[in-house]
């Protein structure tokens, strides 16, 4: 989302984010003589702003990415309420979905059933436990390369009627012009 942003306005090539993803806290500071970073603003909705929550993970993402996004690190995984200091290291074991191949392991483990009804995506496409994180290094990887959005082809779709399609005035005139016709047939022949 980031990458495409910056990449339709030209910042792109000035603001490039977090190369490497490390989990650390990170801030886009504004450029001397050169335009000012994309500023946007979080709004979460109705969504509840516990830590850890998806939202945050996209605002990590789209900060990472390099839009200038007020905010704090308090919400992240990893954050330690009582020394007030946020864990790099387990951030970025959330970035690289470290948590979900954990559960994959233990769920694997335990009973095997759930395991192939959870993660039976995971497992069509070939995703071990093992090849999680290398997953989404590969995801960053193809958004850095090319973060332009490709056209999708557009498909056919046929829609189905339930109901019949509306007659113009010319078709309804003619359609009573052959009841007409046809009532008059039925009284001659009787």
């Amino acid at each position: 989302m980031a990458r495409r942003l910056l990449t339709k306005f030209d910042l792109a090539e000035i603001y490039q984010g977090v190369e490497e993803v490390t989990g650390e806290e990170y801030y886009v500071e504004n450029e001397d003589d050169k335009p000012n970073s994309f500023r946007c603003f979080l709004d979460i909705g109705l969504a509840r702003t516990t830590t850890g929550a998806k939202v945050f993970g996209v605002l990590k993402g789209a900060v990472d990415g390099g839009l200038d996004i007020p905010h704090s690190s308090k919400r992240f995984p990893g954050f330690n309420q009582d020394s007030g200091e946020l864990d790099a290291e387990v951030h970025r074991r959330h970035i690289f979905g470290g948590h979900v191949s954990d559960y994959m392991k233990e769920l694997q483990e335990e009973d095997e059933d759930a395991y192939k009804k959870q993660f039976s995506q995971y497992i069509k496409n070939g995703i071990t436990p093992d090849s999680v994180e290398e997953m989404y290094k590969k995801a960053h990887a193809a958004i850095r390369e090319d973060p332009v959005t490709q056209p999708k082809e557009k498909k056919e779709v046929k829609v189905k009627r339930w109901n019949r399609k509306k007659l113009s005035l010319a078709q309804r005139k003619d359609r009573v012009k052959q009841k007409k016709a046809s009532f008059l047939r039925a009284q001659e022949q009787e």
